[in-house]
C-alpha cells in the first residue's frame, strides 16, 4: 500500500478488497462463477472509487465517487446475502460485518461532505 498518512476508509476498503478476492477464488474453486464475478467486481470497486476520491478534482467529484462506492457497497451486500442463503455456497459472516462498517463510514463521509459549507 501507499505510504500516505493513515486514512481509515482507504485502509478498510483495501483490506476488504483483498478478502473479497480470496473469497471469490474460493467460490470459483466450487464453480460458482457467476456470483464470484459479480461479487469480485462490486467488492473491489468500493476501494477503487474511494482511492479515486482521494484525488478528486472538486468537492462534487469527491462526493460523486463516494456515492458510487456506496452503491457498490449495497450491491456487494446483496451478493453476500445470496451466498448466505444458498446452502451450497460457503459463507463468511466476517465479510458482512466488514462491509456494513465500511458502508456506515462511507455514508457518514457523504453526509458530512454534503453538509459542509
Amino acid at each position: 500500500m501507499r505510504n500516505d498518512k493513515e486514512n481509515i476508509i482507504v485502509d478498510l476498503t483495501f483490506k476488504f478488497s483483498i478478502a473479497i478476492v480470496n473469497y471469490c477464488e474460493e467460490l470459483e474453486k466450487l464453480q460458482k462463477y457467476v456470483i464470484a464475478r459479480q461479487l469480485l467486481k462490486s467488492g473491489t470497486s468500493i476501494g477503487a472509487n474511494i482511492r479515486e476520491a482521494q484525488n478528486a478534482e472538486s468537492k462534487n467529484d469527491f462526493i460523486h465517487k463516494f456515492k458510487i462506492a456506496a452503491k457498490e457497497c449495497d450491491e456487494t451486500i446483496y451478493w453476500l446475502e445470496i451466498c448466505k442463503e444458498i446452502d451450497s455456497y460457503p459463507f463468511n459472516p466476517e465479510l458482512i460485518d466488514q462491509i456494513e462498517i465500511i458502508s456506515k463510514i462511507i455514508n457518514k463521509i457523504i453526509s458530512s461532505s454534503i453538509n459542509r459549507t
